[in-house]
């Protein structure tokens, strides 16, 4: 192999031939192999360039589980596989589960970067309304509004009245207030059935409907005031309705109304000394008499806390608080909150939960008005029966 050496030395010239010798596959009697076909230039440079590339429709991701959960990453991976669209995700650090339409005004709220690949990304110390509020607002991200914002896949269903306590369907529902189409998008996730690997599938199903929003969007065909909400239910992969979907034949989906359906809410009582908040701390301002009559009003508290934990229908602490001589006694109990999800029996096949138990991927078009009214439900409707019906 020869070379000018164009003014380098001898040495950093064979070098780098040594190094390119070794990338093309030259083989010991010096013949090389062809140089990369342009093909492959092509594709290396068009991937170089969509890095770059603002022009491609901006798709911003949240969900509700955190910005780890599997649902959010599976979701992610493909969109930036496709190579459609500029995804950004801005999602909470934490799971925000059940946090509804909270916000957090007044306080600090960090938006850490995320190293997830092919997409820009934050975590964000908030709810999930923050983080799309944040998101719009223009103080996190560059461009002025993405064209389309997705929130999920969330684990567990988010039907009926489920969905005033989802972060996931609150997320979307921001999105629409703020003027962008929203899609939420939750599998239902069961104990001991579900796996991971479940939220792939759930991607493969609703990645089709995902492109022909963002598609009629740009057209401006695309049902205004309102959000879909999309349920996908157990173990996709294995339900013969969803794979009737995926191999195109329009089937699969249903146009479904929300229910009155909900988890019941579960009260559990929690031994105080498994808070990790239990228990009293001395001030460090307080003189050290003070700190030594609290120490022994404390003991006293304790006593008393132990005696009420051996009662069966409360679990309570007994806290103490005073200082130079005026104690006031108070109690405390400790819960905790968990959702049971319980059988019921449904019979109209137009409610979304129907649906979704009978295997159908339930779509509901949501609406910022209390009740949806008819107009906005038929053009929805209408949109996402076109959508069945259209070659996919």
């Amino acid at each position: 192999m020869t070379s000018k050496n164009n003014g380098l030395s001898a040495a950093l010239v064979s070098n780098l031939q040594d190094v390119l010798s070794k990338r093309k596959g030259v083989v010991d009697d010096g013949s090389a192999e062809e140089p990369p076909s342009t093909s492959d230039v092509t594709a290396k440079e068009e991937e170089d360039k969509e890095s770059d590339d603002d022009s491609r429709p901006i798709v911003l991701v949240t969900n509700g589980d955190g910005i780890d959960s599997p649902g959010l990453v599976s979701l992610v991976e493909a969109l930036v596989r496709e190579g459609l669209y500029n995804v950004h995700v801005c999602a909470p650090q934490t799971d925000k589960s059940a946090s509804s339409h909270s916000m957090t005004p007044g306080e600090t709220i960090s938006a850490s970067s995320v190293d997830i690949k092919g997409a820009t990304s934050f975590e964000v110390s908030g709810t999930p309304v923050d983080c799309i509020s944040l998101g719009l607002s223009g103080a996190l991200f560059a461009w002025s509004k993405p064209i389309l914002v997705i929130s999920g896949i969330n684990q567990g269903s988010n039907c009926g009245h489920q969905i005033f306590y989802s972060g996931a369907v609150a997320a979307a529902r921001e999105a629409l207030i703020s003027g962008v189409p929203s899609l939420s998008i939750s599998l239902n996730w069961k104990k001991d059935e579900s796996q991971e690997s479940d939220f792939k599938d759930a991607v493969g199903v609703c990645l089709p409907l995902i492109n022909a929003t963002i598609r009629d969007i740009e057209k401006g065909v695309f049902p205004k005031d309102c959000s879909l909400n999309i349920e996908i239910p157990t173990s996709p992969s294995s339900n013969k309705v969803c794979l009737l979907l995926r191999n195109c034949l329009g089937l699969g989906f249903k146009v479904t109304k929300q229910s009155t359906w909900r988890k019941s809410p579960s009260w559990q009582a929690v031994s105080a000394n498994r808070h990790p908040g239990a228990g009293n701390f001395m001030s460090n301002q307080q003189s050290l008499g003070a700190q030594l009559a609290q120490l022994g009003r404390d003991a006293s508290a304790a006593g008393a806390a132990r005696r009420f934990t051996t009662q069966k229908k409360s679990i309570v602490e007994i806290e103490s608080v005073g200082v130079a001589g005026k104690t006031e006694s108070r109690v405390k109990k400790y819960f905790r909150l968990e959702f049971v999800a319980k059988e019921q029996e449904h019979t109209d096949d137009d409610l979304d939960i129907k649906a979704l138990e009978d295997g159908f991927v339930s779509v509901t078009p949501l609406s910022l008005l209390p009740n949806i009214d008819s107009e906005t439900q038929a053009a929805a409707s209408e949109w996402i029966y076109k959508y069945l019906n259209a070659d996919q």
